[in-house]
């Protein structure tokens, strides 16, 4: 038998002092509750409870066992209390892991304002650029961009970014618009090492298709953001998403090309390792986040003029 239930049923017998009583409150025979009494002073080797015909007394080891009793038990429910309200209210401390351009620029925003909501939750956000191991490194969720690679994981959909070939106006005025992929060939195109391939850039062409370029260009960075910022400088063209570039394209930092041939957008994901079970302060979070990159992302807001009107002078 477990010790918890015989230590409950023991302090609900002395309580009530009545095996019968107790037995009837807990919902069990008057048998059952007998043995749970009989298995803990069997255990222990003493006498808990005095029994005569009329009369049902505490021994004085009894009553010792029987505070001690009660103090476990209301231990163990303040416990299981304080479990439930983690799994009801959202707090505690909540892990995040994300990329370090979108954790600063969009989910360190989103934090703040979501801690207006629920201040009983503390964010512990760590900025790398590799994905995490969320159980290995104890993440409760990330962030991830692009495609999915471990399918244990829960994911849900946050929203897209779009991606754009875009370069500053100085880039233009001095080499040109291109007007096709093809043309791109003839351009200084800035590469990041973190994407394979490398050197590729896919499009969409009219009738559903897609095709390749081999680009190249003088300046490789293994962080998209230092390729953005050479991009503003005037150095060449780079694709990325507009929520890395979105900002840049509203106020005419740069400005998008090409936007007839866009690739394939960016799947943004909340990920986590388990749905059953989920805390408060995670499904909250990621309700949080949801609502507010859905329907439309607000960096795709900023470049929308560009996109929907396709190229410009510069």
């Amino acid at each position: 038998m477990d010790k918890l239930t015989s230590m409950l049923v023991f302090s609900k017998v002395a309580k009530a002092g009545s095996f019968a009583a107790a037995a009837k409150e807990l919902g069990l025979s008057r048998a059952m509750a007998t043995k749970h009494v009989m298995q803990l002073e069997n255990g222990l080797g003493i006498r808990l409870l005095n029994r005569t015909t009329r009369n049902l007394n505490l021994t004085e080891v009894g009553s010792v066992y029987l505070e001690r009793c009660l103090q476990i038990l209301d231990d163990m429910e303040e416990m299981e209390l304080a479990v439930t309200r983690l799994q009801t209210e959202p707090r505690g401390v909540l892990k995040v892991s994300a990329t370090p351009f979108f954790g600063s620029y969009h989910l360190a925003p989103a934090i703040g304002a979501y801690m207006e909501v629920y201040p009983d939750v503390h964010v512990d956000l760590t900025l790398q650029s590799n994905y995490a191991d969320l159980i290995e490194e104890g993440f409760d969720l990330a962030i991830h961009l692009d495609e999915l690679q471990d399918s244990s994981l829960i994911a849900r959909s946050l929203g897209t970014s779009q991606r754009v070939v875009c370069g500053s106006p100085a880039y233009f005025k001095k080499h040109g618009i291109p007007k096709s992929p093809d043309d791109l060939r003839n351009h200084n195109c800035l590469v990041n090492l973190s994407l394979a391939p490398r050197d590729q850039w896919q499009f969409n062409i009219p009738g559903g298709q897609t095709t390749i370029v081999k680009v190249t260009g003088s300046l490789h960075a293994n962080v998209a953001d230092a390729l953005r910022i050479a991009a503003l400088s005037g150095l060449g063209l780079v694709i990325l998403p507009t929520y890395m570039v979105g900002q840049d394209i509203r106020k005419n930092r740069l400005q998008a090309v090409l936007t007839e041939y866009v690739p394939a957008p960016l799947e943004i994901h909340a990920v986590y390792p388990h749905r059953k079970h989920l805390s408060a302060k995670v499904r909250t979070f990621v309700d949080f986040l949801h609502d507010r990159f859905h329907p439309k992302p607000y960096w795709e807001e900023w470049a929308q003029d560009q996109l929907q009107q396709g190229q410009e002078s510069p």
